[in-house]
């Protein structure tokens, strides 16, 4: 993976070898950390590189900093600021990833959240394809359960959260798939190791709720609003059961990084004819239209960084 350019650290844009922290670092120790994750989309035809809804992602990161006792003299507005200077810095002409952290910058030992610095920085990189196959990902559901909202904040990206996400992506992988899922506690469909997930079942595009353990996603909720207002489907809410899964048409899974993958088969089970549906494919080709500034009636989600 090709490294930054710059990064903006301790207030200010400076080259990313500069932007360093002590081993002693909290965050480092404890996982005290708050993370975020935006993508920027490159229209080639325009010389335009669009950030897709980072009011959105900027608002959900600052409360996931709020979780965790953390205060910043920031907005979505002014973060966003910070992001389009950045990426003007990097002169980014290809689709990016934008990583913010908010991290608990003490350096010493003990844990906790409170009488602690509060830091944030920001990076930005070259970013292509999350999920390798993601036209036709093969899934299974992994040993490992999703960690309790009452044990790590669910919606918020707690940084320390990720090693259960870690656990889940690094027995699939090893085990031949290319993602798995995640059940909660009681049993119900959760996420994915870090993607939302939706099921196509008897017409209906059904998700878990914001209520079993997963993040509220950004991408989670464009994808419903363009099934409900564009395709014409009725989104549902709802408990999913494992086996659910494998008697539904379709399955894809939604998130920053993996855009929208679909499935088309978990635990070697065929989802529907085994291959990519026709809500997922029309959602994908929806979805790569909008984030590049082709489609005029969403040009409200994106922010022109040139």
């Amino acid at each position: 993976m090709e490294l930054p350019k710059h990064a903006y650290f301790e207030g200010k844009i400076v080259p990313y070898a500069e932007a360093k922290v002590g081993v002693l670092n909290h965050s480092l120790n404890y996982g005290t950390a708050a993370f975020g994750g935006l993508r920027g989309y490159w229209n080639e035809q325009q010389q335009q590189l669009f950030i897709f809804r980072p009011h959105d992602h900027y608002r959900r990161f600052l409360n996931s900093t709020k979780l965790l006792c953390m205060q910043f003299d920031q907005t979505p507005q002014s973060m966003t600021q910070i992001t389009i200077d950045l990426l003007r810095a990097d002169g980014h002409r290809c689709d990016v990833y934008i990583r913010p952290l908010a991290y608990k910058a003490t350096e010493g030992i003990g844990v906790r959240l409170h009488d602690l610095a509060d830091q944030f920085s920001i990076v930005t990189l070259p970013f292509t394809r999350y999920v390798a196959n993601d036209t036709n990902a093969h899934v299974t559901f992994s040993s490992w359960r999703r960690v309790d909202d009452n044990v790590i904040p669910a919606r918020g990206k707690i940084s320390g959260a990720y090693a259960n996400s870690a656990f889940i992506k690094t027995d699939a992988l090893r085990a031949g798939f290319d993602e798995a899922l995640v059940l909660t506690q009681e049993g119900h469909v959760s996420e994915g190791s870090a993607e939302n997930i939706f099921m196509v079942r008897d017409g209906l595009l059904v998700t878990p709720s914001i209520t079993e353990n997963v993040l509220e996603g950004i991408t989670r909720r464009t994808v419903m609003e363009l099934a409900r207002q564009e395709l014409g489907l009725t989104v549902v809410e709802r408990p999913i059961d494992r086996t659910e899964v494998y008697l539904c048409e379709e399955l894809f899974l939604t998130g920053t990084a993996a855009q929208i993958t679909a499935v088309t088969q978990v635990d070697h089970r065929a989802i529907g004819s085994g291959q990519m549906g026709p809500v997922a494919a029309r959602l994908r080709e929806l979805f790569n239209e909008i984030v590049r500034g082709q489609v005029e009636r969403y040009h409200g989600w994106l922010t022109p960084v040139y």
